[in-house]
């Protein structure tokens, strides 16, 4: 599927590469990929919604053509939950629906947080994408998802930069979590992809996400348990409808992140997928397009 991408200035100086595909007066649907992709993450969901929705897919900033500034600074949560809320404001959009996968998913929770109040946000879509409260919490705690996330204190050490500099993104990709998997993308998929990761600015800017972020990895030799003095984020219930869509296979993100979440919002739908890996939104199209569907055909 071709998906054209126009220029967006946001207000802050930030420019994104953009897909805004349906009706400009249907109800919005913002959809923000995750590492180590691009609005490309859903382009099933574009095509399934784009008659009756209005489709925005940015490029998020550090990806593919959109601003790359190098700064660890520059990627804090808070910068980049706020290109989103700018976005928004540069389309003339007044409300949305917020869609996010991975790192999109995790900006989305923090997008919901800040636009249930506002009326901004409407509802929210979340796909493999931990919760913050729950998702430090089982760093401390649990050695499954401490170990599947251990690929994070590479993605993080700049040891690792010269292995960047020589071989792109994937250099790292490979080393830190063996990623490839080329059966379960289209090969022009993962062409695009292989392209995109040659980009040595994207990279480290793609790297600075983890780099900017607040979560605390421990080691593997660290003691499990919670750190004496230590408290779950404080965070607001999420009191907008939200679903929530797992792949259950997913080696990064266990099934285990979901348990809590019912704690943290009020209007909680989970749809489990069996048999499918991280990247749900494009290995299961189908199941992630019949949960939306059923979800945004609730009355709000």
């Amino acid at each position: 599927m071709v998906l054209e991408q126009k220029r967006i200035a946001l207000g802050n100086g930030i420019e994104l590469d953009v897909v805004d595909e349906g009706p400009h007066d249907a109800p919005v649907l913002i959809f923000l990929h995750g590492f180590p992709e691009s609005h490309r993450t859903w382009r099933h969901q574009i095509a399934h919604f784009s008659d009756r929705f209005r489709c925005i897919a940015p490029d998020q900033r550090g990806y593919r053509g959109s601003s790359k500034p190098q700064a660890v600074a520059d990627y804090t949560p808070d910068k980049l939950v706020g290109d989103i809320f700018l976005l928004a404001a540069a389309l003339g959009v007044e409300d949305f629906t917020i869609v996010g996968h991975d790192w999109g998913g995790a900006i989305a929770w923090g997008v919901a947080l800040a636009g249930q109040d506002t009326g901004r946000v409407t509802r929210a879509v979340i796909a493999n994408a931990p919760h913050p409260q729950v998702f430090q919490k089982l760093l401390y705690t649990s050695k499954v998802q401490r170990e599947a996330s251990q690929y994070m204190r590479g993605f993080r050490d700049p040891a690792n930069d010269a292995l960047v500099r020589e071989h792109g993104l994937g250099g790292i990709l490979m080393q830190e979590i063996k990623w490839d998997a080329p059966d379960r993308m289209e090969p022009e998929e993962r062409a695009m992809l292989l392209e995109d990761w040659q980009d040595r600015d994207a990279a480290f800017a793609m790297l600075n996400w983890y780099r900017a972020s607040p979560i605390d990895v421990p080691p593997m030799d660290a003691p499990f348990g919670l750190p004496e003095g230590w408290t779950a984020p404080a965070l607001p219930k999420l009191r907008l409808p939200t679903l929530v869509i797992w792949a259950q296979d997913d080696l990064a993100l266990p099934p285990e992140n979901t348990a809590g979440m019912r704690e943290c919002i009020e209007d909680f739908t989970l749809v489990e997928v069996p048999n499918c890996g991280h990247f749900v939104p494009w290995e299961a199209p189908l199941a992630v397009n019949e949960a939306m569907e059923a979800f945004l055909e609730r009355p709000a």
